[in-house]
């Protein structure tokens, strides 16, 4: 169930910059491509799905041409695509890119694919589909509530680190107890020790609260000036169930609940700020609690390329062998 050593060794020797949603990654990312003579893989869940561009505001046609980026769009909304595939995808890639004689940046917001990919992954039993129909069947009858309350009395560890809305790692977190008969903290016990973030480079932009919810204020207001219903009613008229896990991104949830006449525009757009905020908070600790992430404090305006030659200057000296 662990990897080898050598796709750790070979994760460390990139380049990463995270940061939660909204804290100015792109415009960095780009300029640090550029000094490193780059090519992007991206580090971002939602962005692997084709057609959902404007919620998971994926760099542009114009910046994707100035410098290449992997594994965006590279699935349909209803497919699953799991850590441990996005890892094996990260891992082809770096080969690639390092073959042609480049850097590798991954820049995104998942931390739970840069834990992945420093740390190694716990793998666990394969799927019991029958234990998840029966899990479904009853978020349906009953809905979701009990999910976490379940995961908390089996497993409080994982339940403390689990939103209660992430349904499908909640389900995941059940499943292992119920064929291992021990929780999944347990198991997962062996990838929670880390590097020093002096021994990585990994960078991680973080804004003080008030500057950033003012970022994703402006973030939100962008997403549906420039079409993010319509987005959204594109994809359900391709597929009617673009996927539990796609129709969780951040925006697109609250949407078909708009277009299914839960909510009124005003409302939607309000449930999508506090949305955003609460999935920043979630990405900050996540990214507090890994010893990789080296963080850089930013005042609310700053210049992306200044930061970009800082990162490189600081990375460089970063010993990756």
């Amino acid at each position: 169930m662990n990897q080898p050593p050598s796709d750790i060794q070979l994760a460390l020797k990139c380049w990463f910059l995270t940061g939660a949603t909204a804290s100015g990654k792109t415009k960095v990312s780009l300029e640090l491509a550029r000094i490193l003579d780059a090519e992007i893989i991206s580090l971002d869940s939602m962005a692997i799905y084709r057609g959902m561009d404007i919620g998971t505001a994926k760099p542009d046609s114009a910046q994707r041409s100035a410098v290449p980026h992997h594994l965006i769009d590279i699935v349909d909304p209803p497919e699953a695509f799991s850590v441990s595939e996005y890892r094996d995808s990260a891992l082809e890639k770096i080969r690639e890119i390092h073959e042609s004689g480049k850097q590798v940046l991954f820049v995104g917001g998942t931390a739970l694919y840069l834990k992945a990919l420093l740390r190694g992954l716990f793998e666990g039993p394969p799927a019991d589909w029958d234990f998840r129909k029966e899990i479904e069947q009853e978020i349906e009858n009953s809905g979701a509530e009990f999910l976490h309350q379940r995961l908390a009395m089996i497993d409080p560890v994982s339940a403390h680190k689990l939103h209660e809305n992430d349904h499908r790692r909640i389900i995941r977190a059940l499943e292992v107890y119920k064929q291992t008969g021990k929780p999944i903290s347990h198991w997962q016990m062996q990838f929670d020790e880390g590097r020093q973030a002096d021994q990585c480079r990994v960078f991680t932009i973080r804004h003080d609260r008030p500057v950033l919810h003012q970022r994703i204020e402006a973030r939100v207001e962008a997403m549906f000036s420039e079409g993010l219903v319509d987005e959204v009613r594109g994809l359900l008229e391709r597929w009617s169930d673009i996927g539990k896990t796609a129709s969780q991104a951040v925006g697109y949830r609250e949407v078909i609940d708009f277009l299914s006449d839960k909510m009124t525009m005003e409302e939607t757009v309000e449930r999508v700020r506090v949305r955003t905020r609460k999935f920043a908070r979630h990405q900050e600790t996540w990214f507090r609690g890994m010893s990789e992430c080296r963080i850089l404090d930013l005042e609310s305006e700053f210049d992306p390329s200044e930061l970009a030659q800082k990162i490189a200057s600081v990375g460089s000296e970063v010993v990756t062998s």
